[in-house]
Parts: C-alpha cells; sequence; structure tokens
C-alpha cells in the first residue's frame, strides 16, 4: 500500500502527521537507536559514533564524515536543546574523525589520546587539509575522566593495537563502552602500523579490557561485519582477541616455515578464526608479517 492511500484510509491524526514530516521519524539513510536509558548510537558511513543527552548537555563519541555529523547533530538538537559539551575521538582515522569539522562552534571541547591528536594532525598535514580539521584541545595518556550531569565519562588507554593512539570511552552508570577500532566485530580489521599500531599488544590491550569491564557493559564497536552488529558484549571482545592471536600465531609459523610475505598475503582464511569476513585479511596479514618479521 502507498503511504498517501495507508495515510487517508488509515485516517491519522494530524499530530501523527506531524511525527511523519519530522525528519527524525521519516526513514532516513541513516539510523539512531537508543540503547540504555538517555545513551545511544548513530550510524550512516564510517565508525559507529555514540551520543547522551542527560541535563547538562550532550556528549559525542566520534564524527563519521563532515556531512554524517551534521545529520547526527541535527536529529540530537531535535531530541535536546541542551549544548554539545563534549566531542570524543576514539583515534585519529578520517571515518572517526572527519566529521569534528562540523561540531566546531558547537562543541564546547574535543578529547582524544595525545598520540590520537599527533597522527590527525600528520595525516591532515600530509594531505594538505589542515583547514578542514577539528583538532582536540583536550589530550590524555592512560586515563581521563569527567562528569556530565550524572553520568560519569572515563577513557582508558591500553596501549598500542589498531593504532598507537585508541581509546575506550566508558560511560559508567550507563555502563556502555566504546571501544573505537579495537574491535571489529567479525570484520577484518584495518591495521594501521604508519600510525603505531601493533598487532602483537592488540591482544593485551583486549585482555585488559576484559579485566576493565564487566559481563553487563555494552560495548559499541566502529565496526562490524554485520551492520546490524555494532554492539555486542564481552563474548565479542574475547572472539576479537582470539583473532587477532590466532592471526600473530598463524603468521609467526609462516615466517619460522621460511614462507614470504607474498606466500603469506596469498592466505585466504586464519586457522582457527571461522567467523571473521570482509575483503581486509591483506591488512591483517601483511601487518603482522612485517611486525614479527622485525620482531625476529
Amino acid at each position: 500500500m502507498k503511504r498517501n492511500q495507508f495515510l487517508y484510509s488509515a485516517g491519522v491524526s494530524l499530530a501523527s502527521l506531524a511525527l511523519l514530516r519530522n525528519k527524525s521519524f521519516a526513514q532516513q539513510p541513516y539510523q539512531v537507536k537508543t540503547l540504555r536509558g538517555n545513551m545511544g548510537i548513530f550510524t550512516e558511513k564510517g565508525g559507529t559514533i555514540a551520543w547522551l543527552i542527560n541535563k547538562e548537555g550532550i556528549v559525542v563519541v566520534d564524527a563519521e564524515f563532515p556531512e554524517q555529523a551534521t545529520h547526527l547533530i541535527t536529529e540530537l538538537k531535535t531530541r535536546s536543546d541542551k549544548p554539545f559539551e563534549w566531542l570524543i575521538n576514539t583515534h585519529h582515522h578520517g571515518d572517526h574523525t572527519s566529521g569534528n569539522i562540523s561540531f566546531k562552534g558547537i562543541a564546547k571541547n574535543v578529547a582524544a589520546h595525545k598520540n590520537s591528536l599527533i597522527n590527525q594532525t600528520n595525516v591532515a598535514v600530509a594531505a594538505h587539509k589542515e583547514d578542514v580539521q577539528l583538532y582536540p584541545d583536550t589530550t590524555f595518556t592512560d586515563t581521563w575522566k569527567i562528569n556530565v550531569g550524572d553520568e560519569h565519562i572515563k577513557a582508558h588507554y591500553f596501549g598500542p593495537g589498531h593504532t598507537n593512539g585508541d581509546a575506550m570511552i566508558h560511560f559508567e552508570n550507563a555502563n556502555i563502552v566504546h571501544t573505537g577500532d579495537l574491535v571489529f566485530n567479525r570484520r577484518y580489521p584495518v591495521v594501521d602500523p604508519k600510525a603505531g599500531a601493533s598487532v602483537r599488544h592488540w591482544s593485551v590491550a583486549l585482555q585488559q579490557a576484559q579485566k576493565q569491564f564487566d559481563k553487563d557493559t555494552l560495548f559499541v564497536f566502529g565496526h562490524a561485519f554485520d551492520p546490524e552488529k555494532v554492539t555486542g558484549n564481552m563474548d565479542d571482545i574475547k572472539a576479537m582477541q582470539n583473532y587477532i592471536d590466532r592471526l600473530v600465531d598463524f603468521v609467526g609459523s609462516q615466517i619460522k616455515a621460511g614462507k614470504t610475505k607474498d606466500d603469506v598475503l596469498a592466505t585466504t582464511s586464519i586457522p582457527g578464526v571461522d567467523d571473521w569476513q570482509g575483503q581486509g585479511i591483506k591488512a591483517s596479514l601483511g601487518a603482522a608479517f612485517d611486525e614479527l618479521s622485525a620482531a625476529g
């Protein structure tokens, strides 16, 4: 049944018609989903965004790209007239920070790990794109904590993994953690050695996360093979660690067997990992080969 036919036949009220005209209600290319209480996620193009709205203000974690960030800002403004207190970046990659610029003059502060700021700056300078950056004005090293209204927000840096500047952001009262790209849920991950990535330490970082958070923690992942599974639980963190461990074990065994990098890159699956998918396996294999070869 066509939309207009449905509206007339159902005798929808004027109030309902107003809702249908509202951008936040009508079908959009992006998705906004409430998770727990006053927290939710936004997905459109790029890394998953998490958001918080409470009586004091709005907090956003990651920013996708400029157009998508504008969609998010517009959406959240329909839900609250409170100020955007913080924009927090999990790391520097463009699909998480290119949208920072849309928050210029809107977000009071931008925070990230100190290495994330260094990496973002280096990439922008190399690409001659400094004019379209909104850099973090607040940086941290191991941990960092703020309160916004009744929510306690704490950033944790567990060392290098996907890059050398990845942080997990914990909304402690809601018990929701944005993992950034330290977790690609069942999708072959991007590894960025130029930005200090370490496949060997990535597993350590995920182990530390398992000790820091608990079985009731709800995790928001940077990416997932299934777009509907960008949130999950501790089992998904363990699965990601297993992927990294099996990657390191396999590539290490191939190096010991005298295999070349081209031999390793020809691999189409990693033993012990049967639930990771996508097109990016070579990124993992190549980064692991280079790192483990250099380590001897």
